[in-house]
């Protein structure tokens, strides 16, 4: 393939700023999904009638419920947070050409 002179294989891929904000996001999110996932442990354990000794939570099963509804919450919170870094840092990589153009990954 012949290339013009005008042609420049740096611009399409720009050099763009840097993504801490994704790997922080990312970082938050994985926080958030291990503690939606231990909470939500807890009130599982809780109300199979093994609750953890020494913590504060709520032994009955009412209160186990709710620790595990909120677990889970959380956990899909965690999980939906670290997928949207994870986009955005791919996102990045990226070139800059038409979307018709790109092969279609779907």
């Amino acid at each position: 393939m012949k290339s013009s002179d005008g042609f420049n294989a740096r611009r399409l891929r720009p050099r763009g700023p840097s993504n801490w904000r994704y790997r922080m996001g990312a970082a938050i999110g994985a926080v958030l999904l291990t503690f939606g996932l231990l909470l939500a442990m807890a009130g599982v354990a809780t109300l199979l009638g093994h609750p953890p000794q020494g913590t504060g939570l709520d032994a009955s099963p009412g209160g186990a419920a709710v620790i595990t509804a909120v677990g889970v919450v959380v956990l899909y919170l965690g999980l939906w947070c670290w997928r949207r870094a994870r986009r955005g840092m791919r996102r990045s990589r990226e070139l800059n050409l038409a979307p018709h153009l790109m092969k279609k990954h779907d």
